[in-house]
């Protein structure tokens, strides 16, 4: 199953979406990733989730990948006496680390970092922002704040302290747990939640031991101060709105979001544009022109991949969220300027070997007919490379590691397929003029163009451009994905 676009969706699975015929009918419409949030449901829940993947994989005949997202270190009101308190403009109220339930005139909030950070006229946000409050005095225990925005406080929602940098570990101990659970199924990605510092994304490629690619959410300013630096530690990017949203001024977070894949595309990084790409698609069967048109931007500036969140995961029409998803794309990907603005946003090449070469591959492609390019990757390095180059024509991926094609299902425009180690230039060619012909990526007689290295099987060792031509006539096999 090829696709006919090259940004690449992720879709959450949830409670609209347990089932083996929904993960199969969400891969068809156009999920290529599939997200386990690990903010809800059971390990149960979600070594079910991994297995319905994996099975639909077999179905669709194509690698679906799987995305770990670790919840992270969530801050939160203590309980209320009665559920919830009335408040309004200009209300006091004492926030402190008593257990005990609150009422009008406190409440506990059991977190002493938020505490140790704070200052006299700082920015409390509850609730995703909906309440604000501003600190009048504090100290390391307690803090008397005044309400300046909202209508209701209620049990257990979560705090912000905004523009601060809070001194806790970017992993909870429900985050360990997560985390190992998540390596021991298998998963491809491990996505890390309020990421502030790139020590954080150290501290979690470390455990991870390369058994899964790393991708950092950036949900925090503070976080975008450091972006060169935590680029340094990750495999992949998230450009999570909605938490970076409640920190930042409205206005503030196009901007952000321009930032974030700028950089992300310089270093060849893969880029997901997340939350409320199609929030209305959560109880309506069509998004709004404007989340349309939010959809459309993120392809326009080259983003690797879009998100969809409580649309796949609990809304009322998942499939159809996934399927319009796909038709934006499909249809701004059609637009003759769309080529000139995604490719706008390239990034400098590195003055290496692998990085020259497929430059030179991009522009023969470009000035040649050439139908289909060809990386042969270990690790997924050159297929990375040839990503980043946001070429044209479809890119055809092989690897003799299922966990690495596994990996790349979440890059642009590369169709990734396992397939064995070639041992000669013979039978490098062969294999790659057998497989592009049989999966449509390249017609009768037309042309290949390869990247691979020597000694074969070499990490890194992208040395190696080659013409191949398919056949004149040849006979479709059906492809199987491993």
């Amino acid at each position: 199953m090829i696709r006919k676009r090259r940004t690449r969706i992720v879709a959450t699975l949830g409670p609209a979406s347990r089932t083996l015929d929904k993960v199969v009918a969400l891969a068809r419409a156009g999920a290529d990733v599939f997200r386990l949030n690990f903010s809800h449901g059971t390990h149960d829940d979600h070594a079910a989730n991994f297995a319905l993947v994996r099975e639909a994989s077999k179905i669709v005949d194509r690698h679906l990948g799987i995305l770990a997202d670790l919840q992270g270190p969530k801050l939160r009101l203590g309980a209320f006496e009665n559920g919830f308190i009335e408040v309004k403009p200009g209300d006091t109220l004492t926030l402190d680390m008593d257990k005990t339930p609150g009422n009008a005139k406190r409440v506990g909030m059991p977190h002493p970092e938020i505490f140790a950070a704070m200052i006299p006229g700082a920015h409390l946000l509850v609730d995703d922002g909906k309440v604000r409050l501003v600190v009048k005095s504090c100290d390391k225990t307690s803090a008397v704040v005044e309400v300046v925005d909202g209508t209701k406080l209620m049990d257990r929602k979560g705090v912000t302290l905004k523009g601060a940098v809070l001194q806790m570990p970017a992993m909870t101990d429900k985050d360990h747990k997560d985390l190992a659970f998540a390596l021991r199924l298998g998963v491809d990605w491990i996505a890390l939640s309020f990421v502030q510092r790139p020590e954080d994304v150290a501290q979690l490629r470390k455990l991870v031991e390369g058994r899964a690619a790393v991708l950092a959410k950036i949900e925090k300013p503070s976080a975008i101060d450091y972006l060169e630096e935590i680029l340094d530690f990750c495999d992949g990017l998230m450009v999570a709105r909605g938490d970076l949203g409640v920190e930042m001024d409205p206005e503030d977070v196009p901007v952000a979001q321009k930032t974030i894949l700028r950089a992300a595309r310089r270093r060849g990084v893969p880029v997901i544009v997340a939350t409320q790409m199609m929030e209305s698609m959560i109880s309506s069967p069509t998004p709004t022109r404007a989340e349309a048109s939010d959809v459309a931007n993120g392809v326009y500036e080259g983003a690797d991949a879009l998100m969809l969140s409580a649309e796949s995961a609990s809304g009322a029409y998942p499939l159809e969220a996934v399927s319009m998803m796909n038709r934006i794309i499909e249809r701004v990907e059609q637009d003759p300027h769309w080529p000139t603005l995604m490719l706008a946003e390239h990034g400098p090449l590195e003055d290496v070997d692998a990085d020259i070469l497929v430059a030179a591959a991009r522009r023969a492609a470009d000035t040649r007919s050439i139908n289909c390019l060809v990386a042969f990757t270990t690790t997924g390095g050159t297929a990375r490379r040839m990503a980043r180059e946001r070429p044209l024509q479809p890119v055809l991926a092989l690897t003799p590691d299922p966990a690495v094609a596994g990996r790349l299902a979440l890059f642009w425009g590369l169709e990734a397929r396992v397939a064995a180690q070639p041992d000669s230039m013979d039978s490098m060619t062969d294999e790659a003029v057998e497989i592009a012909t049989n999966l449509g990526l390249v017609p009768p007689g037309g042309r290949l163009l390869i990247v691979a290295g020597t000694p074969f099987g070499a990490p890194g060792a992208a040395n190696l451009l080659r013409m191949a031509h398919a056949p004149t006539r040849f006979r479709r096999k059906a492809g199987k994905a491993t």
